[in-house]
């Protein structure tokens, strides 16, 4: 059972850019004949971004160039330049591969792009051979000041956090690596004060996705808490109050629901095909390991808790839901207990000697096990893990007397070995992650509401991809991954398309609060002319 994928979720091809017709020239000679384009009362003649990953450009699970050059921000100021916007400047990486070093070494965690291998996201290096990153923080950091002040991994209090950019702080985890490379000779400056130094007469605040989002996409395992409301709250309106106390305007936008999103909607709960990898042939045995176990829950008096499979429908994985009584002890106990279990220990190819030890490890990994069922969302990182042999458990199953081979089937990941808490979001942590939500999208909506912004309700717009798709010209966008078109593979950023998208949407908020005429001089962008995807050869 070793080396066993059940996942195959794409089965075509992509389309990278579309190409123009003859529409294409039809559209442009109307907008010869549409109103002159005006700024109305906004005044973009010193535009910065403040926000995270969303606004830095980053897509496809990486910061890169191309991705940069796309990105949301970027797009609005080549608009804004059109009626007396200013030149715009981002912290632009050194390559299109992605990744961050540090001295020369790769920084744990900021790895290279992923590209599309023919059946779904792969890494760069996987697809086209050893690559070497060239963007380092320590060696190459580009001069500032920038307009585009997103960073990647931030939260909304990272915003105004001193030292969020000194190198120094980076081992103790307070400093975040995009930023350093923005702060230059002031490395303890943050955020919002490398944007109050431009004098900013016109900004956009896209912040507090990461403040749920890094909860949600770690599985809500409390690695990464959910930001305090309150916290919150001082946070963006104090952004707020700072970022218009000299009379700038601007955009905000909300925090959309992370179930409209492909990183939790595309790994089914159920993805094991017994047609694939012979899994048919391996269910009697499963069943006939399990059924121990469900005969424990049905003494217990939890029948629900019982793991079963099928050879011809797909088949749920099996979960950890920490929401569950533990039956650890109980489980072992029961085990222990029946005469008949050494016996049964013996038909694995243990001694009946081992008993206890089987009786205590089946408690430990079962004590919180249930199937998943189509209430449970799987991160998109769980398609690489659903059948392939945890090391971890293989290595300790081993120190307890198993055979190499009977520990890598007892360590298989889904099947016989649950998935842990970060590759699963339950029920109830999606109601958290929906609390804090709403609780931060009512401070977002109020502080634009009372400053007098245009505001972008992004958490509708992710809603109506999810829900049959968003057209925009010629072209219907929805949140499938990789053929929806809006997202990239990473299953969170929007591709060059949907951050063009994005600037549309952003564009008629400025002109339904400003006056100005974006839309109706024709001045939206043709969101078909931005690719869906990048090229794995793109360096």
């Amino acid at each position: 059972m070793m080396k066993i994928r059940y996942i195959a979720i794409w089965a075509f091809s992509v389309v990278f850019i579309a190409c123009n017709d003859e529409t294409d020239f039809e559209r442009t000679e109307e907008v010869a004949e549409t109103a002159e384009l005006t700024s109305g009362s906004a005044d973009f003649s010193t535009y910065v971004s403040l926000g995270n990953s969303l606004t830095a450009g980053f897509t496809d699970n990486a910061l890169f160039v191309a991705g940069q050059q796309n990105s949301m921000p970027n797009l609005l100021a080549a608009k804004f330049s059109l009626v007396g916007g200013g030149s715009f400047s981002q912290p632009l990486t050194n390559d299109n591969i992605g990744g961050l070093l540090v001295g020369g070494t790769p920084l744990e965690g900021f790895n290279p792009r992923l590209v599309f291998g023919g059946a779904g996201p792969e890494d760069l290096e996987d697809v086209v051979g050893p690559i070497e990153p060239t963007t380092d923080i320590v060696l190459n950091n580009p001069s500032g000041p920038f307009n585009n002040l997103g960073v990647p991994g931030a939260k909304s209090f990272h915003l105004l956090f001193n030292g969020y950019g000194n190198i120094g702080n980076l081992e103790a985890k307070l400093a975040n690596p995009y930023f350093v490379r923005m702060t230059g000779s002031t490395p303890n400056a943050s955020i919002l004060e490398l944007a109050m130094a431009q004098s900013p007469t016109f900004f956009t605040l896209w912040a507090g996705n990461n403040d749920v989002l890094g909860y949600a996409t770690s599985g809500g395992d409390g690695s990464n808490p959910i930001t305090d409301q309150a916290l919150f709250n001082e946070a963006v309106n104090g952004l707020v109050a700072t970022l218009t106390s000299s009379g700038a305007k601007g955009v905000m936008a909300n925090i959309p629901y992370v179930t409209t999103i492909p990183h939790f909607t595309t790994v089914t709960h159920d993805p094991i095909n017994p047609a694939e990898n012979n899994f048919a042939d391996l269910v009697p045995t499963l069943n006939a390991f399990f059924g121990a176990l469900n005969q424990v829950y049905d003494f217990l008096g939890q029948p629900e808790r019982a793991i079963t499979f099928n050879d011809s429908v797909n088949n749920a994985v099996v979960i950890l839901d920490e929401d569950l009584v533990n039956l650890s002890e109980q489980i072992t106990g029961v085990l222990n207990a029946n005469p008949a279990f050494p016996g049964f220990v013996q038909q694995l190819g243990l001694s009946a000697e081992q008993a206890p030890t089987v009786a205590t490890l089946m408690g430990n990994a079962y004590g919180q096990a249930r199937l998943a069922n189509e209430n449970d969302l799987l991160v998109l990182s769980s398609r690489r893990v659903i059948g392939e042999v945890d090391e971890f458990s293989l290595n300790a199953l081993k120190g307890f007397g198993f055979p190499e081979a009977m520990a890598a089937q007892f360590s298989t990941n889904g099947i016989t070995l649950p998935l842990g808490d970060k590759w699963v979001l339950t029920p109830e942590e999606q109601a958290e992650i929906k609390t804090a939500t709403d609780g931060f999208n009512a401070t977002i909506s109020a502080a634009a509401s009372s400053a007098g912004l245009a505001f972008v309700d992004a958490n509708a717009l992710m809603q109506d991809l999810a829900n049959g798709g968003v057209t925009d010209g010629d072209y219907t966008l929805t949140s499938n991954l990789v053929m929806g078109g809006a997202f990239s593979l990473d299953g969170v950023h929007p591709t060059a398309r949907g951050y063009a998208l994005l600037a549309n949407e952003f564009m008629k908020a400025i002109d339904a609060t400003y006056e100005s005429n974006f839309e109706t001089s024709g001045s939206l962008y043709d969101i078909g002319n931005y690719p869906t995807n990048y090229s794995p050869m793109l360096r």
